[in-house]
């Protein structure tokens, strides 16, 4: 690591410490889009399923499914919960294929963002088939790629941290509203970071980010970050819903044909009914990052324990 980004980095740690924020207020935060422009509503993260499951749903023959659940920059966590994910396959019948299905949410909220990338495009994965899909943290990345302007908006929902990672200090703008000057001058920070963003962004993390999936099927299951909109067919699915939707999804009764499994709402728990399989337990807030574990019609989960 640089001098230059070992400084950036203390920098940054010094701020968080000045910005306090209440798990309440991250939660919140997560709670809205990026594109939305009504009010913030502080909503609690969801409690555990109040009916068991019944539905009986089936991996692919031959093959165990493990889908993990928002990662948020914590490579630590990712680290510990794919050496448990090793150990379990280890029991697995010989000649069973063995895949991961990522949900999404990889960066953001966590310093250790760029890290957490390195991981999933290294040899680490060499033994698995790998299946990678977008959240809306990733589109939000390859926005700001494009527009320098929507940074001062990415860093509310956790660029900032991010771009650190990178090596990039984002501009302190607080004060560019108070003239034309202060204005001018914040885009033009925005702009520096915008282009050296650009120029520095290691060509096989750019190639990750615009290879991410929107969706995955695999057997009676449908890996998707933030989940469908009810009674739409999957074709016709908006790519904003399969990153963005909530209550729509979350709050919807019927079953889809597939059991759909993903990531964008944290729960306090992992969440299972006949509907769909929650894994966002809040890693970046909670310490517990969580993976389901699909195998013939067996359901079961992994997770990290808080530290």
């Amino acid at each position: 690591m640089s001098k230059l980004t070992q400084q950036i980095q203390k920098s940054f740690i010094a701020r968080l410490g000045q910005l306090t924020r209440s798990t309440t207020s991250l939660r919140a935060r997560m709670r809205k889009g990026f594109d939305s422009t009504g009010p913030q509503v502080d909503t609690p993260m969801r409690q555990a399923p109040v009916q068991a499951a019944t539905r009986v749903t089936e991996a692919p023959e031959g093959e165990c499914l493990y889908a993990i659940g928002d990662i948020h920059g914590r490579r630590d966590l990712l680290e510990r919960l794919l050496e448990q994910i090793e150990q379990d396959s280890e029991t697995l019948p010989a000649g069973t294929k063995r895949t991961l299905v990522f949900l999404g949410d990889y960066i953001d909220r966590g310093l250790q963002s760029r890290d957490v990338i390195d991981v999933l495009i290294s040899d680490r994965l060499k033994n698995f088939e790998t299946v990678f899909l977008m959240g809306n943290h990733e589109e939000a990345l390859l926005r700001f790629l494009s527009d320098a302007n929507f940074g001062k908006q990415w860093v509310r929902y956790g660029g900032g941290e991010t771009l650190y990672s990178y090596g990039f200090q984002p501009p302190n703008t607080r004060t560019s509203l108070t003239s034309h000057e202060a204005m001018t001058a914040a885009k033009k920070a925005w702009e520096k970071v915008w282009m050296g963003f650009r120029e520095r962004l290691p060509k096989e993390h750019f190639e990750f980010y615009n290879s991410l999936q929107s969706y995955h099927v695999a057997g009676d299951y449908l890996f998707v970050h933030a989940g469908m909109r009810p009674d739409v067919p999957l074709e016709q699915q908006s790519a904003r819903d399969l990153l963005w939707i909530r209550d729509e999804f979350l709050d919807d009764t019927k079953e889809f044909d597939h059991m759909v499994v993903h990531g964008h709402t944290p729960a306090e728990g992992v969440f299972r009914d006949n509907r769909r399989i929650g894994l966002d337990t809040g890693a970046f807030i909670s310490g517990r990052l969580s993976a389901a574990r699909l195998f013939k019609t067996d359901v079961s989960f992994l997770e990290t324990s808080p530290v």
